[in-house]
């Protein structure tokens, strides 16, 4: 459909307007958040059926011919122009013409699609909503409000990039409906593109000369919005693009979306998949060039538990190939993943809760996987998001970005950048999300990346500021400490021919100590003076990683002077005092 990328006049949010406003008709049915389940399967189908206006003589002269075939997708696909066909002949405008068997024909013309739209339409659970809304007597009414002439879908007049604009924008408008629901499936445009623009930062010169031929795996895609602005990203840089774009996701109704978005802006859809990332990888031996994610956090993998392990035992062969995390929480096993299926050169982009920086002493599952990426040399950069950006949630996110291959520059490295200040307050809050990363926000955080070095940035009073770490400043060893057992004279308790002191389990203490530093120095400053007969029991020390992005980039704030606060205190309860004698006329109503 190259003839029909270009963009058209349609002002997209007029046209997303007059087809989110034909849930008029169903309000006394469905709440506001279940509009979404009529109006976008509506859509797509109108969508599909306008376009397949031209070629419907054409399909059905070519079904009749081929209909006793084995094999007819590739007959009729050719024949409709298209990936997906109608062999029914009822379309939207027949489909009116006879409101008394409206259910019995709408369900011969949803037949009538190819097995593509049929899966889309079954993972919509779309069924249901036709029963619901023939009961209801509105199924008829809805089709004829999709058949006025405004809601004209047809390619000749909206091309592939803005019917997709459009039905993104209908997206947000159901995604908003949920408001702190939806964040299970819903990132806002604003992190996406901060994602994307961190992804190509430092690649976009080459990209503008050489042209763009990349790959885009989002193993948790959700609607599939962040391929979907991966694409556009992409496709600013070089307008000839070849941008092939793969996603899976668990929830149904989410993955018809996703796969509804895909053949409307005339992607493959094939390359949508449905089914658990982590215990039914869709991909495997996939290799990408970018990956963008926003996996589910503090969620539990029991139910993928046994695929799990049994994958983790094939050690490097598999995708979760270091320590496993902690059952309760299993956010990190997405980065395993998206490591696995990073090309040589590749790059990516995922959102974690704090958890993922410090949770997990050392050597347990987090802290394993943490020392994989940095030992790698994989840990790009992390920055540290405001609170209220999400849908679901106001706790405090960060972005974690992979590389496969660092520029000599950053090898070595790890860049932190707190941008929690870089956001606006909105004006009426969706959820949990009260702000937005306004364009210029974004702009200084990818300058903050790009520039690579510690230093701090402003806008209109907000500071963004960025530091640079070598790799081992986030390992440490965990030494345990032993105190000897004393006897009632105070004598050390020993055992053995050697003597070894016996070692009082309750006065067993542990250190880390920073990778960088000598543990027999840090004992003898630390812990000796302290505690003269201490000793290091050495083959118990291990190797753990953490990031404690906070103390970092901590401020130190001096307390106020007790006589700030005690003047305070006086004329708060001069206040008091006076607003008791306003209202009860008695003076002195309130000494202290």
């Amino acid at each position: 459909m190259t003839e029909l990328q270009n963009q058209t006049t349609i002002n997209i949010q007029e046209k997303s307007a007059l087809i989110w406003g034909i849930a008029d008709l169903i309000r006394d049915y469905y709440k506001p958040h279940e509009y979404g389940k009529v109006i976008l399967p509506f859509c797509v189908l109108k969508r599909f059926n306008d376009v397949l206006i031209p070629t419907k003589d054409k399909v059905l002269e070519t079904y009749e011919k081929v209909k006793h075939l084995e094999v007819i997708d590739g007959f009729l696909e050719r024949a409709s122009g298209y990936s997906f066909y109608n062999t029914s002949n009822y379309d939207f405008q027949k489909l009116t013409q006879d409101p008394t068997h409206i259910e019995e024909n709408f369900k011969d013309y949803i037949n009538g699609f190819s097995e593509n739209i049929q899966e889309i339409l079954e993972n919509y659970d779309f069924d249901n909503e036709i029963r619901k809304l023939a009961n209801g007597d509105l199924l008829f009414l809805v089709v004829e409000a999709f058949n006025k002439p405004w809601a004209y879908m047809g390619a000749d007049k909206i091309s592939s990039v803005d019917m997709g604009y459009i039905f993104e924008d209908l997206i947000k408008r159901f995604s908003e409906s949920y408001d702190e629901q939806a964040g299970a499936h819903f990132t806002s445009r604003d992190i996406i593109y901060l994602m994307t623009d961190l992804l190509i930062s430092e690649e976009k010169e080459m990209m503008i000369e050489e042209g763009v031929a990349k790959t885009v795996y989002d193993m948790t895609m959700g609607t599939s919005q962040m391929l979907t602005c991966m694409t556009e990203r992409l496709k600013e840089l070089d307008a000839d693009a070849d941008v092939r774009t793969f996603g899976q996701e668990l929830n149904p109704e989410t993955y018809a979306i996703a796969k509804s978005s895909a053949l409307i802006h005339g992607q493959n859809a094939s390359n949508m998949k449905k089914g658990n990332t982590l215990s039914e990888d869709q991909f495997h031996n996939y290799k990408f060039d970018y990956i963008i994610s926003n996996p589910p956090f503090g969620i539990d993998y029991k139910r993928e538990k046994t695929a799990i392990e049994k994958e983790h035992e094939l050690g490097d062969a598999g995708r979760f190939c270091t320590k496993l995390p902690k059952i309760s929480d299993g956010q990190m096993l997405f980065d395993l993943n998206g490591i696995a299926k990073l090309k040589d050169d590749g790059r990516m982009a995922i959102i974690h809760n704090g958890s993922s920086l410090f949770t997990g002493a050392a050597e347990s599952g987090e802290s394993e996987i943490r020392r994989y990426m940095i030992e790698n040399d994989w840990l790009d950069t992390i920055v540290q998001l405001s609170n209220d950006v999400f849908y679901n949630t106001g706790i405090t996110t960060y972005i974690w970005l992979i590389s496969k291959n660092k520029p000599l520059h950053r090898q070595g490295k790890v860049q932190l950048i707190d941008a929690s200040q870089m956001v606006v307050s909105r004006r009426k809050s969706l959820g949990n999300k009260r702000n937005d990363i306004t364009t210029k926000d974004r702009e200084i955080i990818v300058k903050a990346y790009g520039e690579f070095k510690n230093a701090t940035y402003t806008l209109d009073g907000k500071v963004c500021e960025s530091k640079i770490f070598n790799n081992e400043d986030f390992g440490y060893n965990r030494i345990q400490i032993e105190t000897p057992t004393y006897d009632e004279n105070g004598n050390i308790i020993t055992k053995g021919k050697q003597n070894k002191p016996v070692a009082d389990t309750s006065k067993r203490d542990y250190e880390n100590v920073p990778l960088v530093e000598d543990i027999d120095s840090y004992f003898n400053r630390e812990v000796k003076p302290y505690n003269s007969d201490a000793w290091i029991e050495k083959n118990k020390t291990k190797v753990g990683y953490e990031i404690p992005f906070t103390r970092y980039f901590y401020k130190y704030q001096a307390p106020e002077k007790s006589e700030v606060i005690e003047e305070r205190l006086k004329e708060l309860e001069l206040n008091i005092s006076e607003s008791l004698e306003s209202l009860f006329g008695m003076e002195g109503a309130y000494n202290v």
